[in-house]
């Protein structure tokens, strides 16, 4: 499996105090705190955009709604063409360290 054994154990599963995701302080896996930001600003876009279901997002980007909160919950590891699809239709970056979205066209 790509990813190795890491990708056995849910993102959420990294956090000192998985209650706390995603929020909580990560250890021991980078990528769960790559995870992490996407999952926040994600759940940020959301909070925005109060008329922007998680029905309505999954329609837009063509991103399954269970994924999407599965996303939101820390309990899936995205992989790189849900992410830019969710960028795509969110109109902003949602990976770490990025401002803009390379998603943007086709």
């Amino acid at each position: 499996m790509t990813g190795g054994r890491a990708r056995t154990a849910p993102p959420w599963s990294y956090a000192v105090d998985p209650e706390e995701w995603p929020d909580a302080r990560i250890a021991g896996e980078p990528a769960a705190a790559v995870v992490q930001t996407i999952a926040r600003r994600l759940a940020a876009a959301l909070r925005e955009r109060p008329e922007l279901s998680l029905r309505a997002l999954a329609a837009q980007s063509n991103v399954g709604r269970q994924t999407i909160g599965d996303l939101l919950a820390g309990a899936t590891w995205p992989d790189v063409l849900t992410v830019c699809r969710l960028e795509r239709a969110l109109g902003l970056a949602l990976w770490p360290g990025s401002n803009t979205t390379q998603c943007a066209h086709d």
